[in-house]
C-alpha cells in the first residue's frame, strides 16, 4: 500500500527538555479516552535529567501488527499503525511482547490493547498530532517530506548523524527521528 501522508512525525531527540507536554496533550486527543499512549524515558536517572520521548514509530511492517493473530491491528493509508480494534482484540498481548520498542499498552481492565496512532482523526487531514502540536522545544515536529528531505540533505554527514531508520532502528519507519547526541556522544547537529 502506498503512504499517502503528506506529513511526517520527526524527532529531535536531542531538543527533549522532560516537560511531559506530549503526554498530557496525548490524554487530550479525541478518541484516546484521556488514555496516554507513549512514554518520557529517563536517560540517565540519578545522574542527570536527559529525556527522550518514546514514541510509536510506525513501522511499514509493524510487529506487532504481524503478531495479531485476529488482524486487530491495522494500518492507514497514511501508515500511522492504529490501536487494535475493540471488536476484533482478543486481548493475548502477542503484539505487547512483539514490538521491539515496547510501545503498546495493555488496559487490564477493558482487556483491549491501545497505541499511539498518531492522532488519526488530524494527522489523516495533515494536522499535527497532539504531541507535536504542544512541544515547546520543537523535539517533535510535524514536517511536510519536502522539509524532511531538506533536514536530511543538511545534515548527511560522514559520521552518520543523520538516522531516519534502518539500518539503526528494527525495521523501516513512517516516523523519522534524529539521533544526535544523546546517543552516539556527538554534538548537536543543529
Amino acid at each position: 500500500m502506498e503512504n499517502t501522508a503528506k506529513s511526517v512525525l520527526y524527532i529531535e531527540l536531542d531538543n527533549c527538555i522532560g516537560c511531559r507536554s506530549c503526554l498530557a496533550a496525548c490524554t487530550q486527543c479525541g478518541g484516546h479516552e484521556e488514555r496516554n499512549r507513549n512514554y518520557v524515558y529517563d536517560v540517565n536517572p540519578l545522574v542527570n535529567r536527559q529525556t527522550m520521548p518514546i514514541m510509536c514509530l510506525h513501522c511499514v511492517n509493524p510487529a506487532c501488527a504481524r503478531s495479531c493473530p485476529v488482524q486487530a491491528i491495522q494500518v492507514h493509508e497514511t501508515g500511522a499503525v492504529l490501536s487494535a480494534m475493540v471488536e476484533k482484540c482478543l486481548g493475548c498481548q502477542n503484539c505487547t511482547i512483539a514490538c521491539p520498542y515496547g510501545i503498546p499498552k495493555f488496559d487490564e481492565e477493558q482487556k483491549l490493547m491501545y497505541k499511539c496512532d498518531l492522532c488519526i482523526d488530524r494527522t489523516k487531514d495533515d494536522i499535527p498530532p497532539m504531541c507535536a502540536s504542544v512541544c515547546p522545544t520543537n523535539t517533535l515536529q510535524w514536517i511536510s517530506k519536502e522539509e524532511l528531505a531538506a533536514k536530511k540533505k543538511k545534515h548527511t554527514l560522514d559520521n552518520e548523524n543523520w538516522v531516519a531508520s534502518a539500518p539503526y532502528l528494527e525495521n523501516e519507519t513512517n516516523v523519522r527521528i534524529n539521533l544526535p547526541g544523546i546517543l552516539q556522544g556527538t554534538a548537536k547537529l543543529f
